[in-house]
């Protein structure tokens, strides 16, 4: 898979993003969910395929309740070593803030069959629009669906759901990725730092 576009978006002068390439080791497959505050606050849901991390932006987050079906918009393939980055994205460049990692870990294709490739069945779900798999995470467990859903948002062809199965880590209550997350986080703290400045920002 080309990075190229990954490339064209940034200067690697300028930020400390890995300009990485395509993994071509062969190991368990990763996930990882990076919190992102740029413009706005949102989630990055990647999945390492083709020696890329195949990516989408959630902007509520992954939920573990079944009903629950994330907006999830496909962006650029990430390189693999994205997999690690997490630090301030400069003023100036494309995504500026700072992101942090939320959620990593490995997963599989979710099969009938224990012993079909789960590459193979991955990119069939990747193609068809209805790719299934199941994460193995701290805070993210169990079976999860990205499906395509008919374009409803003027000629865009990037817009999934993102929806968790009902198994044994599901939940009928609501779930809220931001009450998962530190206090103490960077993102955290600059929210509140921005948010005392505001309370204390008197009109003249």
């Amino acid at each position: 898979m080309s990075l190229s576009l990954y490339k064209k978006k940034r200067d690697f002068k300028q930020t400390a993003e890995p300009a990485g390439a395509v993994n071509t080791a062969k190991e368990k497959l990763i996930f990882v969910v990076q919190r992102h505050k740029a413009s706005h606050l949102h989630y990055d849901f990647r999945l390492e395929l083709n020696g890329v991390l195949k990516s989408w932006a959630v902007p509520k987050g992954p939920s573990l309740n079944p009903g629950d079906k994330r907006l999830a918009m496909m962006v650029e393939d990430h390189p693999y070593e994205y997999k690690d980055f997490k630090g301030v994205i400069p003023e100036g460049n494309y995504g500026a803030g700072i992101v942090e990692i939320w959620d990593k870990g490995t997963y599989t294709a979710l099969k009938d069959d224990k012993d079909a490739n789960d590459e193979k069945l991955l990119k069939a779900g990747l193609k068809s629009g209805n790719l299934k798999f199941v994460l193995k995470g701290k805070k993210l467990k169990g079976e999860f669906a990205l499906v395509k859903i008919k374009n409803n948002y003027g000629d865009k062809d990037n817009v999934w759901l993102l929806i968790k199965h009902r198994d044994k880590y599901a939940t009928d209550k609501k779930y809220d990725s931001e009450k998962e997350t530190l206090k103490t986080s960077p993102i955290n703290k600059l929210i509140s730092k921005e948010k005392n400045l505001r309370k204390n920002d008197k009109p003249l």
